[in-house]
């Protein structure tokens, strides 16, 4: 869905990409530091609560999250251990994210539940850890559909929820949460991926069953530098 804002973002940040550039700054050393900097950032913020600050320098991190590639066009054009190295610690970073809501979730529980309600079952917190970690599944199966069915020759970049869908999704349900001082937000937030997470796999499976059963495999194109499988 959000994948279609990538190419007009690029123009906005292209002087940012030139002013790196000028610098000595290098594709591989933008996609490392943003990686570290959404792992950091990301824990920091699901262990201490700081769930609207955290919000928002994730939410910077991942506008940023095509800079490298920027980067390397104005340099070397784009390499294959380029864009493998961006899409292995997008892996990386996404899991990080959710282990941080799962942190928030086991550590902030008292947000939701007061001293008279503590002997009932936290059904917020199990329902958003559950689905947490049914998400962090559907993510590496989305981008493992993408990654498997390129190495035979088809293409499966389908799906109501992208790596970029998946980011708003998970940020929009934090900073609510921490807005309102309610996990409930952040609960709803995290069933809406795992729904939305499940329909994005088997879209693709069909995608390429039906590619598989029309036409001759599509020839697998170098895919663009830092796009990364999503």
């Amino acid at each position: 869905m959000f994948e279609k804002l990538r190419g007009p973002f690029k123009k906005v940040i292209a002087p940012i990409a030139r002013g790196l550039v000028s610098l000595g700054v290098t594709a591989d050393m933008v996609t490392v530091a943003g990686a570290v900097g959404t792992i950091i950032v990301a824990v920091v913020t699901g262990v201490t609560g700081w769930m609207v600050p955290g919000t928002l320098v994730l939410a910077l991190l991942v506008i940023f999250d095509s800079l490298d590639g920027s980067v390397a066009a104005i340099t070397t054009g784009g390499t294959k251990f380029g864009a493998f190295l961006d899409s292995t610690l997008d892996r990386i970073a996404d899991w990080a994210v959710l282990v941080a809501v799962m942190l928030f979730f086991y550590l902030h529980s008292d947000w939701w539940t007061h001293s008279a309600s503590a002997s009932a079952p936290d059904y917020v917190s199990y329902i958003g850890i559950g689905c947490a970690l049914y998400a962090i599944m559907t993510s590496f199966v989305t981008s493992y559909a993408r990654a498997r069915a390129e190495s035979v020759g088809y293409e499966a970049k389908n799906g109501i929820a992208t790596r970029s869908d998946r980011l708003v999704i998970i940020l929009v349900g934090m900073f609510l949460t921490g807005l309102f001082r309610n996990g409930m937000w952040l609960m709803a937030f995290m069933v809406l991926l795992a729904v939305l997470g499940t329909i994005t796999v088997f879209q693709r499976i069909h995608e390429v069953h039906k590619q598989m059963n029309g036409e001759e495999p599509i020839q697998p194109i170098v895919p663009e530098a830092r796009a990364g499988a999503q």
